[in-house]
């Protein structure tokens, strides 16, 4: 079944782009810094402005409420946004276990953002979006600020989720090597063009 569909997405940078993800497959995203991965994927989210369609499970994005679409169609940046002083507030639908499999203890719960690493918000905003069981992920260089330990944990808890909800990804990366463990297939941006 095609969860996501792309049908000409226009946005700067890219030539029309259409591409098919079926639930559960992976797809691997690399290019130059500046080639328009970020852009490509934060249209698919629809939070910038594009042309052409994007399509979830046959209904098109400008058929569903944004909100909506965004928890069902879920965007994880580079570097996550924080609304409140504490963790606990953005994470009330995480599972124990979840945070437990990255290594956090429930007194996550009550530390401040700010005193959080980058590799600690990182860790903390996917999952966030995962709570939101999501039928998409958007990963834009998901584990850039981890170690290597973090890494495979990362790794391990999003194929979890996979063998599970059956999401359709397309993963962000500068690592050659992630992409190949990771998706089924890999495109590159080159010249403007999804190869």
């Amino acid at each position: 079944m095609i969860r996501l569909r792309l049908e000409k997405l226009k946005i700067p940078l890219l030539e029309p782009v259409d591409l098919d993800v079926a639930a559960g497959q992976w797809i691997g995203l690399q290019g130059p810094s500046g080639s328009g991965k970020t852009m490509l994927l934060r249209a698919v989210a629809d939070l910038d402005p594009h042309g052409g369609r994007v399509l979830l499970d046959g209904t098109s994005c400008d058929q569903i409420q944004p909100p909506l679409w965004r928890r069902q169609v879920s965007y994880l940046a580079a570097e996550s946004a924080w609304w409140f002083d504490r963790v606990g507030p953005h994470l009330e639908e995480v599972p124990a276990d979840w945070l437990e499999s990255l290594g956090f203890g429930s007194e996550v719960m009550e530390w401040s953002v700010r005193r959080l690493s980058s590799g600690e918000r990182q860790r903390l905003a996917l999952l966030r979006m995962l709570a939101n069981r999501p039928k998409v992920l958007l990963l834009d260089e998901p584990t850039a600020n981890l170690d290597r330990a973090s890494m495979e944990t990362v790794e391990e808890l999003l194929a979890g989720y996979g063998r599970r909800s059956k999401p359709a990804v397309i993963w962000v990366s500068h690592d050659p090597g992630q992409l190949e463990r990771v998706c089924e297939h890999i495109y590159t941006i080159a010249d403007g063009r999804l190869v």
